[in-house]
């Protein structure tokens, strides 16, 4: 199991989890979509944000390993702003590759984005000088 060095072990001040220790002994816990209904919690609302943000800043739009990322953070994004990255994929593999769908993940949490516009725009005054 690949583990994803630099990437947060969780959301900051929470117990919400987004990466895994050590592989499961009695299998890998595949990845299913779990629906997102209107009336979640804000703290869940905000985990999905804050996993999402961290899936960008460390793959970008870039195919990734599943390697030791949480399979339930996952499967909350599955289907809409994270998706396969190969065919045929394994839910259940530590090795399957996933991908940010940057057109679904802008629509769906737009404020990510917003943060890189600064970012861009800093660097242009930068170049500038």
């Amino acid at each position: 199991m690949l583990k994803h060095r630099g990437f947060p072990g969780r959301l900051s001040g929470t117990d919400f989890q987004f990466t895994i220790r050590r592989a499961n002994p009695k299998g890998v816990t595949p990845i299913t979509r779990r629906e997102r209904y209107r009336d979640r919690k804000p703290a869940d609302r905000r985990a999905d944000e804050g996993f999402l943000r961290a899936l960008w800043a460390h793959f970008g739009d870039e195919p990734f390993e599943r390697g030791n990322l949480d399979a339930g953070r996952l499967s909350w994004l599955f289907g809409r702003e994270v998706v396969a990255a190969e065919d045929p994929f394994d839910p259940a593999s530590y090795d399957a590759l996933l991908q940010v769908d940057e057109k679904v993940a802008r629509q769906s949490f737009p404020q990510i984005f917003e943060d890189d516009a600064w970012d861009d725009a800093e660097d242009d005054e930068e170049d500038e000088w």
